[in-house]
């Protein structure tokens, strides 16, 4: 693979000129996905919001950690299990269905931009929020590719081996995003990947 460096504010500003460029539909939905707490995918994900409104992109902010499934599911087979991390913790039909399917062409266009609260396990009974034509949600979170989940625009923040075994913050979730890179292959499904070994010097994947 062949990258080129680049830097955090020229990466947010090259994503928020290709976000700006879809106009197929009337509502997009573009996600950065990387490993929790060693890629920085909230920090892209916030930075890409104020130049989409300056260029007069409605820009909407939703997080998949409050798209979670109860503790009582997540941590049915302990609290470090990394096969469970990968398979039942995110609420994969939730985010579809109050997420991504009313962004689609005869969706409501009304998103839920939270549904769990995993510090006091309880919903968060959130209100839909409208998303207007012209509008974008961008959703940050851990393994989102390869689920069957629709976006218009897929950014994966890429580790190398030796990187995600030393910045992955809980050591018992490495073998989930080793298998993760192994069945689902992030990269080659996302439509931009950057590489994030040093987050301070980020590089963009170039084919």
């Amino acid at each position: 693979m062949r990258y080129r460096p680049i830097s955090p504010a020229v990466l947010a500003e090259e994503l928020t000129e290709r976000i700006s460029a879809l106009t197929e539909r009337p509502r997009i939905a573009v996600a950065v996905d990387g490993a929790d707490g060693a890629t920085e995918t909230t920090e892209l994900a916030d930075a890409l919001v104020e130049p989409l409104r300056l260029r007069g992109r409605a820009a909407l902010r939703v997080s998949a950690r409050d798209f979670l499934r109860p503790a009582s599911l997540r941590f049915e087979h302990g609290r470090t299990n990394p096969d469970a991390r990968y398979t039942d913790w995110l609420d994969l039909g939730a985010l579809r269905r109050e997420v991504l399917d009313p962004l689609a062409g005869a969706g409501s266009g009304e998103i839920l931009p939270s549904l769990w609260d995993t510090e006091r396990d309880r919903a968060t009974r959130a209100a839909r929020v409208p998303v207007p034509e012209g509008g974008v949600v961008i959703l940050d979170g851990e393994l989102l590719l390869g689920a069957g989940l629709a976006f218009d625009l897929a950014v994966h923040l890429w580790l190398s081996p030796a990187a995600l075994r030393r910045r992955v913050p809980d050591a018992w979730a490495v073998p989930a995003y080793e298998r993760y890179e192994e069945e689902a292959d992030p990269s080659a499904l996302a439509d931009v990947v950057v590489r994030v070994d040093d987050p301070r010097h980020p590089a963009l994947y170039t084919p």
